[in-house]
């Protein structure tokens, strides 16, 4: 049976905003490479070759970034999802569109510390229906909720306003050993109270008609990235495996582990772990501290950073103010005299304080 991946890219991540007006979420880049194509890898690297892609707000923006960045024999197809009716609708859309056999559906926001090897394994090795992994989450009122007994997943709840006890989160990963059992399942679906149709009544259907449902808790960490601080804690989380590479040049001070790409020029002070992308200036009155990502093409003279995500193009003149816990959208102009700051800024923006 053929087998399919189905990444799902089309929310408009409104907790996100004003960055995601003109990025979606699973283009924002950390450490050079936007977290899709991170995905896309990963599968590619577990065999498989056949990926639909469901696209929605900012949709042409991947079809844009994906082009240049796919390997030979790898086949992307986009599926478009121009209602936003919930994940159980967008993978009924790509298998609408083709998508028939085994699927391996993941959410274009989440990303796994310990990467997809073990969990594609244990569901084929174990002949499952449907299966999904599993954590543990400090506000699991955020997600779907799988409710364990006997080592068996007996029910699913979406978003429970008191979590159940002996649950776990769902995370972003769902796998199916037949689409046309998914499509069975679809069909008897209706619109939840937010108006979506819900995985968890998907894959509900699964256990209810007595089909095999497995699972996997993972070893590691996992992230949605579905706010800023979400995303700065996935930049943290990678940053913290970082093993040093200096490509650029540096006249400056490079002290830890830290990634500096070609066409980087290091003036200033860089502390680790951090990352330096291609072509990025520090300054020599600059302090790069921990846990910080400059992404390409970056200009930045004055000042301290403090775990923040700096994107492509921006400029910083910060004199001797700090930021801190920041986000720096494309093109942005920021320019600050003295004191502390922690700012989410969209593409193109500017922020001038002479104060």
């Amino acid at each position: 049976m053929p087998s399919h991946s189905i990444v799902l890219v089309a929310g408009e991540g409104t907790r996100l905003r004003p960055l995601t007006y003109t990025i979606p979420k699973p283009l924002i880049p950390i450490m050079g490479k936007p977290l899709v194509t991170r995905i896309i890898d990963e599968l590619i690297n577990n065999g498989i070759n056949d990926i639909y892609i469901v696209v929605g707000h900012l949709g042409f923006l991947f079809k844009q970034t994906l082009s240049d960045s796919t390997n030979p024999g790898i086949v992307i197809r986009y599926v478009e999802q121009r209602e936003r009716l919930g994940i159980a609708h967008a993978i009924h859309r790509a298998i609408e569109d083709g998508a028939i056999g085994e699927l391996i559906v993941h959410l274009g926001d989440n990303y796994f510390g310990e990467g997809l090897d073990r969990f594609i394994r244990e569901f084929r090795e174990g002949d499952y229906d449907a299966y999904v992994v599993l954590t543990k989450h400090r506000d699991p009122t955020r997600f779907g909720n799988a409710v364990i007994k006997d080592s068996r997943i007996v029910r699913l709840i979406e978003k429970p306003r008191e979590p159940p006890p002996n649950s776990f989160v769902m995370t972003g990963i769902y796998m199916f050993r037949d689409s046309h059992d998914v499509e069975k399942a679809f069909n008897t679906l209706k619109p939840s109270a937010r108006g979506e149709y819900e995985i968890t009544d998907l894959i509900q259907w699964f256990i209810d008609n007595g089909r095999r449902v497995g699972y996997s808790i993972t070893n590691s960490w996992w992230k949605d990235m579905g706010t800023p601080q979400d995303i700065l804690d996935l930049l943290y989380l990678m940053l913290d495996e970082v093993k040093p590479r200096i490509e650029g040049e540096v006249r400056g001070e490079v002290n830890g582990r830290v990634i500096v790409e070609h066409g980087a020029i290091i003036e200033g002070r860089v502390h680790g772990p951090a990352y330096i992308g291609k072509g990025s200036m520090v300054g020599k009155d600059t302090v790069i501290e921990h846990y910080v990502d400059i992404e390409s093409n970056v200009s930045i003279n004055g000042g301290s950073l403090s775990r923040s995500l700096v994107l492509s193009d921006a400029s910083l003149e910060l004199g001797r103010a700090r930021l801190v816990d920041s986000i720096i959208g494309p093109k942005s102009r920021v320019r600050l005299s003295g004191g502390n700051y922690s700012l989410i800024l969209g593409e193109g923006n500017s922020i001038i304080s002479t104060t």
